[in-house]
């Protein structure tokens, strides 16, 4: 169940804490939001019953502070007697009550964000006939603001494309290719005055082809987005092949990747969507376009409209290519006084060739294990790492720990270096003083055997402060007189490496780890709304993947 964004009660606006709209601003003006357009199923449903769709309004406040008025919301219903019937759906409607004539819901304040309204669930009406049409609009009321309102159309029928699962081949290779078969059905009423196939593949998996009317774009750090639209009039009852060629290429850097890709309405009547906005702005200018032919007959087309059943326009696929990772943990060493301040940058990074993930798990790829050299005390530890008793079990205070958890996002490049910023206290000189920096897979429920990485021999390293080959002698001293470590140009994992401190992380790769920095990838992005991934030993989803609900 989605958590839903509610509206703060006045009372517990102060005690919260959180800022009010002043009583000398200008009026505020707050914007309602709706889908444009619903369509309706014809009564009966396939299964004999009312087929029913779910419609959101939502509110949203951009003036960055909470409004503590008390606002009023109206829906009116009085147009749908006899084209839909039209509820409250249950946990999405708090404050909300209905009529045969209007649904009206209140608020005591309005988060600065957008925030739910109400949730309602439609039927065409038993009687209701094809084609037959009404608005809901929602209108909302309070003192010292005003409100844009949210206006969404409502139809019985409409098209309904329905897009045919492919027969792809899970197991691949590094450099494999196949195609990418895309079939689709209009099954609903009413033709459709074009069609957006999209295509979005994970960061080890690539589309070959470009075509003039496909639009290609990095939607975020691990997905790469294509988009093509194909006109023409796509009439119900009729089945279309794209006949051009779309082939999957799995890069040197595959392992567990996959594919989501869909068809919806992209007609050129009413708004447009950003695809067709988009198109000519990233296409390759090859001169050819991506075609589709038609299977069967068509029957008589009617008007373009809302798409009845968005729930079977999209599909996912997983792959798996025969690839590893090897993840090596990078040597640390320092020297100082009694007393001296230094920082350490203590992680590890990946050796490749492949990517991980581990984003459908909602977990990290890995995490590093850090023990603190006798002598030191950590005084200050990065965000996303945890101090825990030198046996591994939790303590209270993060600061002064003997030992560190620290955790990586759910996504690792292929070159990608992790590093953990940590400042530590020098209390006394303990020559030769051994720590250690571990690199380990990690699961929700506790430490898991990487299967991705099958070099253990560099999963380890030595964290030394005053190493005897050395002695405890002072570095270049900061503005505070504590040392500040210059450096080291090697990047090796070994024990023996020298010092590879520095005062600040930078990263040069796709993203941060959270709080942490990558540096040395150069990877690209990857991810729409909902992308695929797959697991080591299971499908890992590169994007935080968004499940069709049947909400309009």
């Amino acid at each position: 169940m989605r958590k839903r964004i509610s509206l703060l009660a006045a009372s517990g606006l102060v005690a919260l804490g959180l800022a009010t709209t002043p009583a000398h601003a200008a009026d505020p003006v707050f914007t309602l939001s709706g889908p444009a357009e619903v369509g309706l199923r014809p009564h009966p449903g396939p299964s004999g019953d009312a087929h029913k769709t779910t419609v959101e309004f939502r509110v949203d406040n951009t003036t960055g502070t909470v409004f503590d008025k008390r606002s009023t919301f109206t829906i009116d219903l009085s147009a749908f007697k006899g084209i839909a019937d039209v509820t409250l759906l249950k946990d999405h409607s708090q404050g909300c009550t209905q009529t045969a004539t209007a649904v009206t819901c209140a608020a005591e304040g309005l988060y600065p964000r957008a925030s739910e309204v109400v949730t309602l669930e439609l039927s065409a009406a038993k009687d209701s006939k094809l084609g037959a049409s009404a608005d809901l609009t929602m209108t909302g009321k309070t003192e010292g603001a005003t409100f844009k309102q949210a206006t969404t159309r409502v139809k019985v029928g409409g098209p309904d494309l329905v897009l045919e699962k492919a027969a792809l081949k899970a197991k691949m290779n590094p450099g494999d290719t196949q195609g990418l078969p895309i079939v689709f059905a209009n099954a609903g009423t009413e033709s459709v005055g074009g069609v957006a196939l999209r295509i979005d593949t994970t960061h080890g998996m690539d589309l070959v082809e470009k075509y003039d009317n496909c639009s290609v774009e990095k939607v975020s750090d691990w997905t790469t987005g294509t988009v093509c639209l194909l006109d023409g009039e796509f009439k119900p009852g009729a089945v279309y092949e794209v006949s051009g060629a779309l082939t999957l290429k799995a890069a040197a850097h595959a392992f567990h990747d996959g594919i989501v890709y869909s068809v919806n309405a992209a007609g050129k009547e009413g708004k447009e969507p950003a695809a067709r906005q988009q198109l000519g702005k990233n296409t390759a200018g090859t001169g050819k376009k991506l075609a589709v032919t038609e299977r069967t007959p068509a029957k008589a087309a009617l008007r373009p409209g809302a798409d009845l059943d968005p729930g079977n326009n999209r599909h996912e696929f997983d792959f798996e290519a025969k690839n590893s990772a090897d993840l090596a943990a990078d040597a640390v060493s320092l020297k100082g006084k009694a007393g001296d301040t230094v920082r350490a940058d203590l992680g590890f990074r990946n050796k490749g060739p492949a990517w991980v993930s581990y984003a459908h798990l909602g977990s990290g790829v890995a995490r590093t294990d850090i023990v603190i050299p006798e002598g030191a005390k950590v005084i200050k530890a990065p965000a996303g790492c945890e101090g825990v008793e030198a046996d591994g079990t939790s303590r209270k205070q993060n600061a002064g720990a003997p030992r560190y958890f620290c955790w990586t996002d759910s996504e690792l490049g292929e070159q990608e270096k992790v590093s953990y910023p940590f400042e530590l206290k020098i209390e006394k000189v303990v020559a030769d003083a051994k720590g250690s920096v571990t690199v380990d897979g990690w699961a929700p429920d506790g430490i898991q055997v990487q299967g991705f990485d099958p070099n253990k021999a560099n999963d380890k390293a030595a964290f030394v402060i005053n190493a005897r080959d050395t002695g405890p002698t002072p570095g270049p001293t900061s503005s505070t007189g504590s040392p500040t470590p210059k450096p080291s140009s090697s990047t090796s994992p070994s024990p023996s490496a020298s010092v590879t401190t520095t005062a600040a992380v930078t990263g040069t790769g796709p993203k941060a780890n959270g709080n942490l920095a990558s540096t040395g990838s150069s990877v690209g992005p990857v991810a729409f709304g909902a992308a695929v991934l797959v697991a080591a030993g299971g499908l890992l989803f590169v994007a935080v993947r968004r499940r069709d609900t049947g909400r309009a």
